[in-house]
């Protein structure tokens, strides 16, 4: 991690959370102290990506992040995400599956990476984390580096995901929660394995969304699913579909 990023993120952009928000992390002991691993987390907003890479800053751990392509063209923004030597993601493109490449070469180095694994921002009416896409785990499986679980609650006060305003005042209240570390060794390591991958998916989302249930002091209802609620398109909230109903055992299966 460059010098330059380290003083950009402690000179501008941590101040910058500061003033806007009071962000409490629960869980610190829970980071490995040592090796690299992938840390993951829920996304409500454009801030989650700051406030989490906050939380390991703080704790002088130094993390790469798979940060969407268009945030780089952000003047200052794209700057100092460009000198930290972070990786663009090019949604929708030939160039996306690059990404997971680099990520994973960044693992292997021994340094850590950070993937929100729903891929964009939840498009959850309720604010629950959504199904995720599978990138985290094929990470995980390939490499065999341990998940960080991370949730989140309250940078969304601050910019609304999906209105895009900004509410910097008064200071709002963000509390970030890191979960012990999932060893995921067990889903093996072959990635065109689509039933282990969506396995290991389905587990990663589940550590999130239980880390989010504590902040919020509630249960989740079933992911919100764009394949069966539906996409409502870029920076749009959707509308939950009624639950699917329970399939019913094969003839011969136990219930």
């Amino acid at each position: 991690m460059s010098p330059f990023y380290r003083f950009a993120s402690r000179g501008a952009i941590i101040p910058f959370l500061k003033a806007v928000s009071r962000q409490r992390v629960e869980g610190v002991e829970n980071i490995p102290s040592q090796g690299a691993f992938i840390a993951v987390a829920n996304h409500l907003t454009e801030l989650d990506s700051l406030t989490a890479m906050r939380a390991l800053v703080d704790q002088d751990v130094p993390v790469y992040s798979l940060a969407k392509s268009t945030l780089f063209d952000v003047p200052v923004l794209g700057s100092i995400l460009r000198a930290g030597g972070q990786i663009p993601v090019h949604r929708s493109s030939s160039a996306a599956s690059s990404s997971l490449g680099e990520a994973e070469r960044v693992l292997r180095a021994g340094e850590s990476i950070m993937v929100f694994p729903e891929g964009t921002l939840s498009r959850d009416p309720l604010r629950w984390p959504m199904t995720g896409k599978t990138g985290a785990a094929r990470l995980a499986m390939a490499t065999g580096a341990p998940v960080l679980p991370m949730g989140q609650w309250g940078a969304h006060l601050i910019l609304d995901g999906y209105s895009k305003r900004l509410r910097p005042f008064p200071r709002k209240d963000v509390r970030v929660l890191i979960g012990p570390p999932l060893d995921l060794t067990r889903f093996g390591t072959d990635t065109a394995d689509h039933e282990a991958v969506r396995a290991c998916t389905a587990e990663i989302m589940s550590a999130i969304t239980a880390l989010v249930e504590q902040l919020r002091g509630e249960r989740a209802p079933r992911p919100y699913d764009m394949k069966y609620d539906g996409d409502p398109g870029k920076g749009q909230i959707g509308v939950r579909r009624p639950d699917p109903e329970p399939q019913e055992p094969e003839h011969g299966e136990a219930p």
